[in-house]
Formats: C-alpha cells, sequence, structure tokens
C-alpha cells in the first residue's frame, strides 16, 4: 500500500515539475490530436450532412461503411499505413513514415469515420424539422447543409468530442507509423505503454492524471458551450 501512495505522490510531483521531457510528449500529443481532429472535422461534417440531408444512389451503402469503419481495428489501419509508407510502398518516396505526419493519417483515418456516423445520426433529425422550410425556401443541396450545420453546431460538439478522444487514447496505430521516436514522434499514450513495460510507473501514472485531466476539461468546456446555446436559443 505505501509504494501505491509514493507512486502516485511521485507521478503529481512529477507533472508539478514541468519537466521538459514531459511537457513535450503533452504537446506533441495535443499537436498531433488537434490537425487530425481538423482534418477530420473538415472532411467528416460535410460528409456527414451530405448523408443525412440528400437521397442518392448508394447513400445506404455509404452509411453502412462508414458504421462499420467505426469499429476498424487500430493496429490494422497502423500496418496497411505502414505498407503504403514504407521505402518500397506506392508513398514511399514521400519519406513520410516515422514522422508526425504519419500519425495525423493514421488518426484521421480512424476518426473520420466517427465523425461522419455521429454527424449523420445528429444531422437527420435536425434535416426531418427544416425539410417543410427548406423545401419552400427551394434551398439547393449545399445551402441546405450549411444551414443544417450550422444550426446544429451546438449539438456536433459531441460529435467531435468523441472523435477527440479516439485522438487522444489511440495506441496501436499511432506507434505502427509513428515508431515512438523520443524527441520526435512519442506521446502521451505510446509513453504510457513503453514505460509501463520498463517498470518507470510513476511517468506512466503522471501521463495518465494529464489525460484524464484534459478530457474531464474538455467535457467541461462542451458542457457549458452547450447550456448557454441552451439558454440563448430560440425556438
Amino acid at each position: 500500500m505505501p509504494e501505491f501512495v509514493d507512486i502516485f505522490v511521485n507521478s503529481f510531483n512529477l507533472i508539478f515539475s514541468l519537466n521538459p521531457d514531459l511537457l513535450e510528449i503533452i504537446f506533441l500529443s495535443l499537436k498531433i490530436s488537434f490537425f487530425s481532429l481538423l482534418f477530420s472535422c473538415l472532411f467528416g461534417l460535410p460528409i456527414g450532412a451530405l448523408l443525412a440531408v440528400t437521397k442518392f444512389t448508394g447513400r445506404k451503402l455509404l452509411i453502412i461503411f462508414f458504421n462499420s469503419m467505426m469499429g476498424l481495428p487500430p493496429v490494422f489501419v497502423g500496418l496497411i499505413l505502414y505498407i503504403i509508407l514504407s521505402i518500397s510502398g506506392p508513398l514511399g518516396s514521400l519519406e513520410l513514415l516515422y514522422t508526425p505526419a504519419a500519425m495525423i493519417i493514421a488518426q484521421f483515418c480512424l476518426i473520420t469515420p466517427i465523425i461522419v456516423s455521429l454527424t449523420r445520426q445528429v444531422l437527420e433529425q435536425m434535416s426531418a424539422e427544416y425539410d417543410e422550410l427548406l423545401k419552400s425556401l427551394q434551398a439547393k443541396a449545399k445551402d441546405r447543409i450549411s444551414t443544417i450545420l450550422w444550426d446544429s453546431r451546438y449539438s456536433l460538439l459531441t460529435c467531435v468530442l468523441a472523435g477527440l478522444g479516439r485522438s487522444l487514447s489511440e495506441v496501436g496505430a499511432i506507434i505502427i507509423v509513428g515508431g515512438n521516436i523520443a524527441h520526435s514522434t512519442r506521446v502521451m499514450t505510446t509513453t504510457i505503454a513503453l514505460e509501463t513495460s520498463r517498470g518507470n510507473l510513476e511517468i506512466a501514472v503522471s501521463l495518465g492524471l494529464i489525460l484524464i485531466f484534459i478530457s474531464i476539461t474538455i467535457n467541461l468546456l462542451v458542457s457549458v458551450l452547450q447550456e448557454l446555446a441552451e439558454k440563448y436559443s430560440y425556438d
């Protein structure tokens, strides 16, 4: 029991000492998660909205595809990207393997299906509510999508939050394409796995606590935004 307490005490001391190596790992994690989430939202939100408000041939197949990709094994994504980005692969000349860019691509592949599927579910209800109004205004498909996306912006925060959670917790794919290289591609989750295997539990626990803190902070911010939206919204 005292050893257990010592681990947590040392972990908190490590956090509050602002260890440079720890800060480097945290900032790289946040940077990679931010860009992967940004690109996933730019790509996934419009596609989710398109699937929610329009009817076209192959729509159901696309919905099934994106829903299925939500459960895509991260290690499989990492393996496929490794093959593509390796020297002998079709994109090997870009020399992206074992770089933060490869990690962003891996997370993009994992996050986008989540963003698309959850966005479609949220916007289908909104589309049904706005259907008669938008038809009376003879709105085009792109206008319908932009209108519904804007009016559902606070509800979509939940979709974005789910994508961010997947990004921050990812290990399998990014450790394959990133290589977990110190001062280059080592992020919080891969460091936790590495340091746990080494027996350096203080570092692993400190990074785990930071991940929990980030998650709680983001959820609180989203909750506040949603309360403000309900307060100042009009029906």
